[in-house]
């Protein structure tokens, strides 16, 4: 039987710009991988902060934002030569009262509870893919929706092993990146993923994409290269539990 990989991704287009070559590798070792996105539902006549999020990138109020990154997904996961994404129906942080920037990479709000219905989606999940390998992110930069992400998994109690993934970009952005639950993996074990030439040109494509957020994290396509480039065909994870024999060797 063929094993079966799931990754958590909070938003479209975390999961492959943190762990797209791991995906990829894993995918050409003949691994069933699944890609599920958190943070994917459309919402009717956006307003505020919500509206500005796609007026700053070019999309007028009347597109359907949302429609556009799941479809950018879809394009990714082929680029990843991986299963079609799973695209769960949660709002996204500037729909649930975040109202800046700044909020984003704040405390949690008090009325912000989704964190209780993604803990009930993530125990359906793992139960519907049975994975033997989990990816999910560690919450680096601090954005609201990927500590809400850690919190409700780690709260569904998941099967072992997971790796914990080091959030991409905001790795980079900042010399001493905001961590606000590095508490919770320093006790797991540092992992080096390095992957080949074919699965570093796979996440390279399935990055690229995501076009409507590339101008937005890298100011364009040649600042994805140059970043890419920077990390040197290498994802690093911290490992809760023991991996698979001869995985990611």
């Amino acid at each position: 039987m063929m094993p079966v990989a799931l990754a958590i991704s909070p938003h479209l287009d975390d999961a492959a710009f943190s762990a797209g070559g791991t995906l990829a590798r894993l995918g050409a070792q003949g691994w069933q991988v699944v890609m599920a996105t958190v943070f994917t539902a459309s919402v009717a006549n956006p307003q505020g902060f919500a509206l500005a999020c796609q007026l700053d990138k070019g999309l007028g109020p009347h597109v359907d934002y949302m429609a556009l990154r799941r479809s950018e997904d879809c394009f990714a996961t082929e680029a990843l030569g991986i299963e079609a994404p799973v695209h769960l129906p949660f709002r996204e942080a500037p729909h649930r009262g975040y109202a800046s920037a700044p909020e984003l990479f704040s405390e949690l709000r008090p009325d912000d509870s989704v964190g209780l219905n993604l803990a009930d989606a993530f125990e359906r999940l793992v139960a519907d893919t049975q994975p033997d390998l989990i990816l999910a992110p560690q919450a680096v930069g601090g954005h609201v929706d990927h500590v809400q992400v850690v919190r409700a998994f780690r709260a569904a109690q998941p099967p072992l092993p997971v790796l914990w993934w080091r959030d991409f970009p905001y790795t980079v952005r900042d010399a001493a990146p905001k961590q606000p639950l590095r508490h919770l993996f320093e006790p797991y074990p540092e992992w080096m993923v390095r992957f080949g030439a074919e699965a570093e040109r796979r996440k390279a494509e399935a990055c690229a994409a995501y076009a409507s957020q590339i101008g937005f994290q890298f100011g364009g396509a040649e600042g994805l290269r140059e970043r890419l480039a920077a990390e040197d065909g290498i994802e690093r994870f911290r490992v809760q539990g023991k991996l698979p024999d001869g995985i990611l060797d």
